[in-house]
């Protein structure tokens, strides 16, 4: 039973995402959480990930959470990922799991997490992932278009690109792969002249990224955030003339939903067994789309705005009214799911 958890914060002291935070991109607010866990009978400690020091702490009844970043060029994440994957391979419990922290700001981690699912509703979107422009020029000519290009990292559709044919393709992916270093590139160009035809150049397109199967007839997606039994949905319009909705400004709370999204939504959130998810979904008037999804520092728009939420009751699905506290609502949905999960 877990009876003892801790906090780890950026070297900014932050934790996970919060759109009305005190700072901007501050995080939640750590008293907030802290009060709400000692609610549970749960003793709170907050760390930086340096600042840890769980050798003595016993490890079945200690749960460690962990906020991401979503530095450019992913400096700092990478540091984080390597203290996750130590606590991970070192046997403790952590949320979310490791490869959840992979996928974040992370489309060629997320599709091939997608990829190795055995949950088949998930996976009518259709990726290659790329590490280099050289990977891709070899086979622009074996997709059938249009396809969609996004870059690795990036939110609200940048770096996402329609291409109609094999050179828009070639033409997108230079745009979002470069890896310009002016050194580095300058030296690599030395190299090359010095030794010739004994030696072959790096790549300065390294920037990985991701090619998709386009989905036809989406005039809008829903963000959706599940938070344990409660379901958030914003409902994005798509830009003027365009295929992206994220981004475009144009969002509405509505209770008219398709039929079976909330459904599709929980299930989603079920299979990856995780106490909080976002999704997008997209709906093309016959099946459902999971577009993209993260575990970890989201936005929370959605249920910080939303002046109701959907939640199943008596096997129906029900509106609630009211605005959410974003804190509560994280530590709830958390500690149901330790309940079932963690004994």
């Amino acid at each position: 039973m877990i009876n003892q958890i801790f906090i780890l914060t950026d070297y900014k002291g932050f934790f996970g995402s919060k759109q009305k935070a005190k700072f901007y991109r501050g995080g939640m607010d750590l008293d907030k959480l802290s009060a709400s866990f000692s609610k549970y009978g749960i003793q709170v400690a907050i760390s930086s990930f340096t600042g840890l020091d769980v050798k003595n702490v016993d490890k079945e009844s200690t749960l460690i959470l962990y906020t991401s970043s979503e530095d450019k060029h992913g400096f700092y994440k990478a540091f984080i990922e390597d203290i996750i994957f130590h606590l991970d391979q070192a046997g403790y419990h952590i949320l979310p799991p490791f490869a959840c922290l992979k996928a974040h700001n992370n489309k060629v981690a997320m599709e091939l997490l997608r990829e190795r699912s055995t949950m088949e509703s998930i996976k009518t979107i259709n990726s290659e992932v790329f590490g280099t422009l050289d990977e891709l020029i070899a086979q622009a000519d074996n997709f059938t278009f249009h396809v969609i290009i996004k870059s690795a990292s990036g939110a609200m559709s940048r770096g996402v690109f329609k291409a109609n044919n094999p050179k828009e393709l070639v033409n997108f992916a230079k745009k979002i792969s470069r890896s310009f270093n002016f050194k580095h590139n300058l030296k690599e160009l030395l190299r090359n002249i010095k030794y010739r035809k004994s030696y072959i150049r790096e790549s300065f397109y390294r920037s990985e990224f991701i090619v998709q199967n386009m989905i036809k007839n989406l005039g809008n997606d829903w963000k959706v955030l599940v938070y344990g039994s409660r379901i958030y949905v914003l409902q994005r319009n798509n830009r003027k003339n365009d295929f992206r909705a994220s981004g475009s400004g144009d969002f509405l709370f509505t209770k008219e939903l398709p039929d079976g999204m909330l459904d599709f939504a929980q299930s989603v959130r079920n299979y990856f067994n995780v106490p909080h998810i976002s999704l997008d979904i997209g709906f093309d008037g016959k099946r459902f789309h999971l577009i993209e999804f993260q575990f970890i520092n989201f936005g929370t728009t959605t249920i910080e705005k939303s002046p109701f939420y959907f939640e199943k009751f008596e096997g129906k699905w029900i509106v609630r009214e009211g605005y959410s506290d974003l804190e509560k609502v994280y530590v709830t949905s958390l500690m149901s799911y330790l309940s079932v999960h963690v004994k």
